[in-house]
């Protein structure tokens, strides 16, 4: 499934300081979502992927000049596409760890993340961990809350059920195949409102970190190109006025949609370019 949106080509891209006025400075951005990863990006009805991710990636590459494609496959399968050059950068929701902040190169983050458990209406809330012990857990696989799960599943003695996509995640729990799943806060809470036998429950509170766009190692000048407009909607509300439509919540003052982080990168993550700079806005 692909999307295509074609940025305003009236916009000059040197008003925003980033591209010089050249034919490749309207080659198509080319990047890719987990089409069932809603409300971050999701199926329309005439075809063709929505939601918060879609509608952000789609006014960065309007204000560079610049068309984009966005791609929906599987999670699992997009950082490798990335790595192999079949696109530029990942407008998929990534979680910023360390591991693949030594692989990636990543721009700021755009969201604040934590994990969070949904579970079926009816059933008993988890207050601790270790009422975990025994339970089935569903993730989609290759995310980074399979991987917390995977590291996790022997210290706190529960199970993984490993599926393709979030929604066949929740729906292994609404089915009594799995006691819970774990995902976004922003995912869980969403699915919930779309799937009444699903309750938001337990927020693994020390697990908050950066959402944000992944880039190849040595595609630093496209982070720093990215990351300037990404700034520069944070600046005029842009992205706090996304957060808000999608998630129906409105993003508090020092939330990361409203947060223009110093440097390139998420300050502390390897990658990260401490140089300062000012958001060039059109």
């Amino acid at each position: 499934m692909r999307f295509t949106a074609l940025a305003c080509l009236l916009a000059a891209p040197l008003a925003f300081g980033l591209l010089p006025a050249t034919a490749s400075a309207q080659q198509p951005l080319r990047t890719a979502v987990d089409g069932t990863f809603a409300p971050h990006a999701f199926p329309k009805l005439d075809g063709g992927v929505q939601g918060f991710n879609v509608d952000l990636f789609t006014e960065v590459a309007k204000r560079m000049g610049r068309p984009i494609t966005i791609d929906s496959a599987s999670f699992s399968g997009l950082v490798p596409a990335l790595n192999a050059g079949r696109y530029d950068f990942l407008a998929a929701p990534v979680t910023v760890t360390q591991e693949r902040a030594e692989n990636l190169l990543f721009a700021e983050g755009y969201l604040y993340t934590a994990f969070q458990f949904g579970i079926r209406k009816g059933s008993a809330p988890i207050t601790g961990m270790e009422e975990l012990r025994g339970k089935a857990i569903a993730v989609n696989k290759g995310s980074a809350y399979d991987a917390w799960a995977q590291q996790n599943a022997g210290k706190y003695g529960f199970t993984v059920q490993t599926y393709d996509s979030q929604p066949d995640a929740v729906q292994a729990v609404v089915a009594g195949r799995a006691y819970a799943t774990l995902g976004g806060n922003t995912v869980v809470r969403y699915a919930a409102t779309r799937t009444p036998q699903l309750v938001p429950d337990f927020v693994i509170k020390e697990t908050r970190a950066h959402w944000a766009a992944p880039f190849r190692k040595d595609n630093a000048a496209l982070r720093d190109e990215v990351e300037n407009v990404l700034e520069c909607l944070k600046k005029d509300g842009t992205v706090a006025k996304l957060s808000e439509k999608w998630f129906g919540v409105k993003p508090a003052a020092d939330d990361a949609e409203n947060t223009i982080f110093p440097g390139y990168g998420v300050p502390g993550m390897p990658g990260y370019d401490d140089k300062p700079h000012e958001p060039r806005c059109g």
